[in-house]
């Protein structure tokens, strides 16, 4: 165990001084898309949890950044979360692929597991990258280890009929993208927002520094 976390230790400041080297601090980016559809409720805690827990420098506030700009394209890492039926515009389905396919990451949530999102979201991603792209990751997925040991998703609401898990899109043998039907927006470190009812993944926080972790690891 302590050879492994002194080999994580070691990566995380090599990874480090790479990117001060660069832009001084890892920027996330909260993506504008389908007019001004964008996150207000999706907390931005896990950004200084991972800088805490790692020698990874971040910016501790999401930018935002609208997905039909090239601005995109400087960002290795953006979050993206609605709760409506949306449709991406010729511009954004042109940057949305050629951002995931030149090293981008984008993590996305269904805001309150909003099923209109959800939906929305797979029909988009289908039309752009093909039937059956997303797909189910598994829980001994390293994406589940790379700082926290998550073995399972565990729900706000407890119970569920629908299993919650995420799902993944692979280009060239690595996930550049994770969705979750259930919400990771984890509002219990926002002010002013709630989940509305929606059944919230609890655990969300630490998912979400393995998530970034793991964007800038591979």
């Amino acid at each position: 165990m302590r050879a492994k976390c002194l080999i994580l230790a070691l990566l995380f400041s090599a990874m480090s001084m790479q990117l001060r080297a660069k832009d001084d601090v890892v920027q996330c980016g909260n993506l504008i898309f389908a007019g001004n559809n964008t996150s207000r409720c999706f907390s931005d805690e896990f950004l200084s949890a991972l800088q805490k827990e790692t020698s990874i420098a971040t910016a501790r506030r999401f930018k935002s950044v609208k997905l039909s700009s090239d601005e995109l394209f400087r960002m290795p890492f953006v979050v993206m979360t609605g709760e409506s039926d949306f449709h991406f515009n010729h511009k954004e389905s042109e940057n949305f692929k050629r951002y995931l396919i030149s090293g981008g990451f984008m993590l996305v949530s269904a805001g309150c597991s909003s099923k209109k999102f959800a939906d929305a979201f797979r029909r988009e991603v289908e039309r752009i990258f093909g039937k059956n792209a997303l797909k189910p990751i598994p829980m001994d997925h390293v994406i589940f280890r790379t700082v926290h040991k998550i073995d399972k998703l565990e729900l706000t609401h407890g119970k569920s009929a629908i299993k919650a898990e995420l799902f993944g899109l692979e280009l060239n043998g690595k996930i550049v993208l994770v969705f979750s039907p259930h919400g990771l927006n984890d509002t219990a470190h926002t002010k002013g927002c709630c989940c509305c009812g929606g059944n919230e993944i609890g655990n969300s926080m630490k998912i979400n520094v393995n998530i970034l972790t793991y964007a800038l690891m591979h």
